[in-house]
């Protein structure tokens, strides 16, 4: 068999298939002598016979029967060798780590622009938490991440992308959820949920100084790990929150959003490593802050 190259084996599928040299020829765009010349010579090779054949049909012979379903399985296996080796060349995906809330700031309008901008980059998805992305990033598992305002270690580069005002999330059913707006301090006896203080140190102490700047200490006896958990627990009427705008668009049923006044902003990095591809995460950051711009 090292003798019989992948260009016979094709030649023996055609005439296998169209059990007519004419017909295969013709598929094949060759003409007939040498079509039947290497079926000729592959059946000396393997000291066979392939095909039994008389004026009026061709017909594969028990050995054909079996180096056909062969021949499939060689060539089938020698494509698919060629679409790894090829992918194995490729240039590996962009790995980006993004908090659940950015499905919410219309991450998958970014990813599409993205595709058009970068068509020969592929882009490979991973929902964490910031500390996380942080600490993935650092170690070169993310290449760029989105997260919440969090500290950043000294060799990770970052850069805002947005900021937006917090809004206060009720059950529809709550007794202020006809008004159009609402004073912090009117939920001053409600269950707050809160996210977690151990995920994000900062957004709990955000969220808990909005409240005593409002007059009160909050009765927050829930914590959750994402803000759509939060949205989640508030809709099922286990309490109310201050959270993203962005988390009206969250289309969870029984929630109603109100503004209140207040001074702090949710804000969103976007965080890099330069130690290698420095360039590159360079101009895909530009481009989504050139997105955000907006927003």
């Amino acid at each position: 068999m090292t003798d019989i190259d992948l260009r016979i084996l094709r030649y023996f599928i055609a005439v296998a298939e169209e059990l007519n040299f004419s017909k295969a020829a013709l598929r094949l765009n060759i003409s007939q002598p040498p079509l039947s010349f290497a079926i000729k010579q592959l059946e000396q090779a393997l000291d066979l016979i392939l095909f039994e054949r008389n004026s009026r049909q061709v017909v594969l012979t028990n050995a054909g029967i079996r180096l056909y379903k062969e021949a499939l399985f060689i060539l089938g296996h020698a494509n698919s060798l060629k679409h790894t080796l090829h992918h194995a060349e490729a240039r590996p995906p962009i790995r980006i780590g993004f908090v659940g809330s950015m499905q919410y700031r219309n991450l998958a309008g970014l990813l599409t622009e993205l595709k058009r901008q970068f068509p020969d980059l592929t882009f490979a998805l991973t929902e964490a938490n910031s500390s996380e992305i942080i600490h993935d990033t650092d170690r070169g598992n993310i290449d760029i991440g989105f997260t919440h305002a969090n500290q950043i270690p000294v060799d990770i580069e970052s850069q805002t992308l947005m900021s937006e005002p917090f809004l206060l999330c009720l059950p529809r059913n709550s007794p202020h959820a006809r008004k159009k707006s609402l004073d912090l301090a009117a939920l001053k006896h409600e269950n707050f949920i809160f996210f977690s203080r151990s995920v994000s140190p900062a957004y709990y102490e955000m969220l808990l100084s909005m409240c005593v700047s409002a007059g009160f200490f909050p009765k927050a006896n829930d914590e959750a790990r994402h803000w759509l958990s939060i949205t989640s627990m508030v809709s099922q009427n286990l309490g109310v929150s201050i959270v993203p705008s962005c988390m009206q668009h969250c289309g969870l049923p029984n929630l109603k959003f109100l503004p209140f006044k207040h001074t702090q902003r949710s804000v969103t990095d976007v965080i890099w490593s330069d130690k290698k591809e420095k360039e590159l995460k360079q101009e895909i950051v530009d481009f989504a802050a050139r997105f955000y711009a907006s927003f």
